[in-house]
């Protein structure tokens, strides 16, 4: 991040739906309902070009289907929001991404049958070839193709993907999978990069890579907007946070203020708000390993539930 938009954010306040220097993306009384229940409920949310914000909150808390609908995936109820000045509400998806905003998903979606390069290619816009006239001449696609398939291979050097570029992408495993989505959404180019729980069955030895990537995208311009659950990451590397709980944005902040915010020890963390959140025993491995296996065993509660509900 640069020294001027570190400066601007110092001087945001500290409040959900807080203004921001410079926004790239602005949404506001957007709202979301599941039968009787309110999935979303935001009055207002800016996000600051050029920084990495983390949007944090318990499983739940809407996180996901906000990004639903900003991208054009899902209808609001009600609400309003754009992008760069664009209104985006009621927008479909490919001309979202068009209009610069990508996002991938928290289950990745590569094309399993086809090969690593074959799914990049999918993903750079202006492709001649893609009209059904200029298709029956290859003269007028080839050079654009030789240069997406430039760009590919640059992008699958930089995610160490180059040496799997041939391979079918249902061969990869989960955390190459994440690689290949994030890879194959900076195929058009995008202002900003919306990432659902980029970490989630990431291996520890992929992990570092993505954090990497993640950075150097905003060290170039991009501006990123990312769900996730690790705080080891969020404190890591976002400039700031923004956390939801039950549908509502309830706080914002640089991640080291946000930790300690009494809304956020009892919506996010719950039964853990004795912990100090200022103290960095909060981010160990060992604190990390405890909370992880805590959701393992309430998720194996929930699924013998599930499983003794199924039985006659």
């Amino acid at each position: 991040m640069s020294a001027e938009t570190l400066a601007a954010l110092q001087g945001v306040e500290r409040v959900p739906g807080s203004l921001k220097p410079d926004a790239i993306l602005v949404a506001d009384d957007v709202t979301r309902h599941f039968g009787g229940m309110t999935a979303v409920d935001v009055k207002h949310l800016e996000i600051q070009r050029g920084t990495i914000t983390a949007l944090i909150g318990p499983n739940g808390a809407g996180k996901t289907t906000l990004f639903n609908l900003l991208t054009g995936f899902d209808k609001p109820n009600s609400g309003t929001w754009s992008f760069e000045g664009r209104p985006l509400a009621g927008v479909p998806a490919a001309k979202v991404s068009r209009s610069g905003m990508v996002r991938t998903f928290q289950l990745t979606k590569a094309l399993s049958r086809m090969t690593v390069m074959e799914n990049m290619r999918l993903g750079a816009t202006e492709q001649p070839g893609e009209n059904l006239a200029r298709a029956l001449v290859p003269p007028i696609w080839r050079p654009r193709e030789r240069e997406i398939t430039a760009q590919a291979e640059e992008l699958l050097d930089r995610f160490r993907l180059l040496d799997k570029k041939d391979d079918f992408a249902g061969s990869l495993s989960g955390g190459q999978r994440k690689l290949l989505e994030m890879a194959r959404a900076l195929m058009s180019k995008p202002t900003m990069v919306m990432l659902d729980e980029p970490m989630a069955g990431v291996n520890p030895a992929l992990t570092q890579s993505l954090l990497s990537h993640i950075q150097a995208l905003r060290d170039q311009g991009t501006t990123v907007l990312f769900v996730e659950h690790d705080m080891h990451m969020v404190r890591h590397i976002s400039d700031w946070v923004a956390v939801m709980a039950e549908g509502r944005l309830v706080a914002e902040g640089p991640p080291s203020t946000v930790m300690t915010d009494p809304a956020v020890v009892d919506a996010y963390l719950g039964a853990h708000h004795d912990t100090d959140l200022g103290d960095d025993s909060v981010l160990s491995d060992e604190v990390a390993t405890r909370l992880e296996a805590e959701v393992a065993a309430e998720d194996e509660q929930a699924e013998r539930a599930a499983r003794l509900e199924e039985k006659p």
